[in-house]
């Protein structure tokens, strides 16, 4: 028996050549504890119920988001591109996001679309001073580094305008090496960790900064794809959908005064010169 330190939702572990190699929770595929667990095995031994104490979820209970699901992996542990839940499905990307609007079983996903730019945005809470910008970048790019093992040329930017910080993760297809990790993988442990969730055995991520323990509000993960996604206007918010009313509805008020305001010139311009053409008359006279 060993323990994976790098991934805390798996089973029947065992040392095999010196490698620590368990059995991830809910598929059974077998894992490698040297490096990191595919994103989605990970959502499946989550949906799942794991070892580590987090209760098995009621048959029927839902989260209000297309977060958390009970994914379809490959033998290799990624996405398969096509999901579904009873007779809905919907394709997504190599993050296994959602990338389409949600169909009907005949729905084809013909390709896994590669995310290939990752950005993850954190607010922290609230503080009189702004944190050291050079400090921070070197922060959040060892950590990245170190704890999930990416490659450095990996992390194109980390940006910090107070109290957002943006780190940005770009790694296309062509530049992915044999045996590196994904993208998509190391973003899902960091927001794990981020959120107090870790999925690492026993290793908290150590958010200490410049001798202070740095706290977050908010996080929030984007995913851009090589391919643009492909969703229809009806899969919009209703907030966007209601920006774009109001700024369609902005334009139309705008021309109605413009066309009004011209028609008021108009008359102005009539009504003078009508006036005009009787003085002269009157002075003819």
């Amino acid at each position: 028996a060993c323990i994976c330190e790098k991934n805390k939702r798996v089973t029947n572990c065992k040392e095999i050549e010196g490698i620590c190699r368990c059995e991830s929770v809910g598929s059974g595929l077998t894992v490698d504890c040297r490096t990191l667990t595919s994103k989605c095995l990970l959502m499946k031994a989550e949906v799942s119920g794991s070892k580590s104490g987090r209760r098995e979820k009621p048959k029927d209970a839902f989260e209000d988001t297309d977060g958390l699901y009970d994914p379809e992996c490959e033998n290799t542990g990624v996405f398969k591109a096509k999901q579904c839940n009873g007779s809905t499905c919907w394709c997504v990307n190599t993050a296994g996001v959602r990338r389409t609007d949600k169909h009907d079983a005949d729905l084809k996903c013909n390709q896994l679309v590669r995310t290939i730019w990752i950005i993850i945005e954190m607010k922290h809470a609230e503080r009189n001073t702004p944190l050291n910008p050079e400090s921070l970048k070197k922060f959040f790019r060892d950590t990245i580094t170190n704890r999930y093992m990416l490659d450095g040329r990996y992390i194109s930017n980390v940006v910090y305008e107070k109290p957002y910080i943006t780190i940005d993760l770009k790694q296309n297809s062509s530049e992915k090496s044999v045996g590196s990790v994904d993208i998509a993988d190391v973003a899902y442990y960091f927001e794990k960790d981020v959120k107090g969730d870790s999925i690492f055995h026993n290793s908290r991520l150590n958010m200490s900064f410049d001798n202070e323990n740095l706290l977050f509000e908010k996080t929030a993960v984007y995913y851009v794809d090589e391919i643009a996604p492909e969703f229809s206007m009806k899969s919009l918010t209703p907030g966007l959908i209601a920006v774009i009313v109001v700024v369609i509805v902005a334009i139309v008020a705008g021309i109605v005064v413009l066309v009004l305001t011209r028609r008021r010139k108009g008359k102005y311009v009539k009504a003078e010169v009508k006036e005009m053409n009787e003085m002269h008359r009157g002075l003819n006279s």
